[in-house]
């Protein structure tokens, strides 16, 4: 039988079910755990430091003493603009993440993957919405507020 007719009977390529194989599934799956992780930090600053940029200078705009902003809406589309990236991201991030997983655990995995039958997900995901859903409260806290 020809090679190419060999993958179409067993899909793209041939899964073998050894040890190096589970190894590499493991960490393949473990790289995708790390990379949710640096877009949860990433995300984190940017919500963090777009509402304390936002906070900061509008607090110091109105500063008695302090001669008013030309541009005192600056700090409003700066800290919102900041916000609304680190959901943005987080947001791409879950969803790549969710759709790596499943593509793991496909049927072609299966005999490298692990007993289970079911994907197990770890704590990074409910960081990640948590995370987002704190986002969103920021973001409509400084977009309710007055430039």
């Amino acid at each position: 039988m020809a090679e190419s007719e060999q993958s179409k009977e067993t899909g793209r390529f041939e899964v073998k079910a050894d040890v190096p194989s589970h190894f590499a599934w493991l960490r393949t799956r473990m790289s995708m755990e790390r990379t949710l992780m640096s877009w949860v930090r990433t995300a984190t600053a940017l919500i963090g430091f777009g509402f304390t940029i936002f906070q900061f200078l509008h607090r110091f705009n109105q500063t008695p003493g302090i001669r008013p902003a030309e541009h005192p809406w600056t700090p409003w589309v700066l800290g919102l603009a900041l916000i609304g990236t680190g959901i943005v991201a987080l947001t791409i991030a879950v969803w790549e993440y969710r759709s790596l997983v499943r593509y793991l655990w496909e049927k072609d995995f299966k005999p490298i993957a692990g007993v289970d039958e079911f994907a197990h997900h770890t704590p990074v995901v409910a960081v990640s919405v948590v995370l987002i859903l704190i986002g969103i409260f920021a973001f409509a806290a400084v977009l309710l507020r007055e430039p």
